[in-house]
């Protein structure tokens, strides 16, 4: 099931963050230069689970690394699987 949720960017402390009813998910990044970002941790507390979050944070954050022109590296399982089922959907596309 997945709703409408803000994400919101916390650029200086690389996150992109949704709270609701007091219950904060991230996914944290790491800027490595030369127009790279790591992608190392997505968390969504049990109570935010199985609403598409952490979906929606992953598609924020990989749509501001292609507008900025970033190449990513999925250091965090849920997004490395996110991007390859991506892939996949495109290719057939």
């Amino acid at each position: 099931m997945s709703e409408a949720v803000t994400v919101l960017h916390d650029q200086a402390g690389h996150q992109f963050e949704v709270t609701i009813d007091d219950h904060r998910a991230y996914l944290a990044y790491m800027d490595l230069g030369k127009q790279t970002l790591d992608i190392y941790r997505t968390f969504v507390p049990n109570a935010l689970r199985g609403r598409g979050i952490a979906a929606a944070l992953t598609a924020q954050a990989l749509e501001y690394a292609e507008t900025s022109g970033y190449t990513v590296i999925a250091s965090c399982s849920y997004v490395e699987r996110y991007m390859e089922r991506r892939q996949r959907h495109l290719a057939k596309g």
